[in-house]
């Protein structure tokens, strides 16, 4: 950026939509060079209904979640395993899946609180609205109480991430993706998953971890018949 709060044209220097890895990241190093800067995204706080928050999917409902729902687990397998290496009374063992996911809760404030006094040190204004790009310089912002109003800056950057896909088929309506299934308020007892990516094999061994009966749906005889044989 040529210049740092010298155009009095514009309220901001820099605009980001979405505040995500690469929207803090953005908003984070301007900021610390002087520049004015406004990030905008959804909600500041994980859950429903936007599900993500500041820091984006990989800290809200992605990368760090799963690693949390990976590790726990993983500890059934180790108690089946524990027999043989000479532990006793190991059987018996019960999940709880509200602890679960309360400690995770936790985990995902501790780090928006974290994201927010990062940007907040680099000078960043943080704003809670959904933006809609107007023109090259304007924002439009409206917030959750319906307010809107517009904002102007010498650059915007788009950094608005993606979302799990739904096809349109019937009853399409009863499933869930892999943002919703991070606050199930109850562990399910089977559950059907759709497809064979990384992130519904990692999901079908979480959910066997703990418990529930799982039943992957894939297209193809198997997994590797995708990948070219070397």
């Amino acid at each position: 950026m040529a210049m740092f709060r010298g155009n009095s044209k514009f309220m901001y220097d820099l605009v980001v939509i979405g505040a995500g890895s690469g929207g803090v990241r953005a908003a984070r190093i301007a900021g610390g060079h002087g520049a004015k800067v406004a990030l905008i995204e959804a909600s500041l706080h994980h859950g429903p209904p936007t599900y993500t928050a500041v820091g984006g999917t990989c800290v809200n409902v992605g990368c760090v979640p799963k690693k949390l729902f990976v590790y726990g687990s993983q500890y059934s397998h180790q108690m089946v395993d524990a027999a043989g290496f000479g532990w006793k009374d190991v059987k018996g063992y019960h999940h709880d899946w509200k602890t679960l996911i309360t400690n995770k809760n936790k985990e995902i404030d501790r780090l928006n609180d974290i994201y927010s006094s990062m940007l907040g040190k680099a000078g960043v204004e943080l704003i809670e609205a959904i933006g809609a790009l107007k023109d090259a310089h304007t924002v439009e912002i409206k917030s959750a109480s319906g307010d809107v109003k517009e904002i102007t800056a010498e650059t915007i950057l788009i950094a608005v991430g993606g979302w799990p896909f739904k096809p349109d088929i019937p009853g399409i309506e009863h499933a869930i993706t892999s943002n919703e299934i991070f606050y199930l308020e109850e562990k399910p007892e089977r559950v059907v998953i759709i497809g064979g990516g990384y992130i519904a094999v990692e999901f079908a061994n979480i959910m066997h971890g703990f418990g529930t009966k799982v039943t992957q749906l894939y297209h193809a005889w198997f997994w590797y018949e995708s990948y070219p044989i070397v």
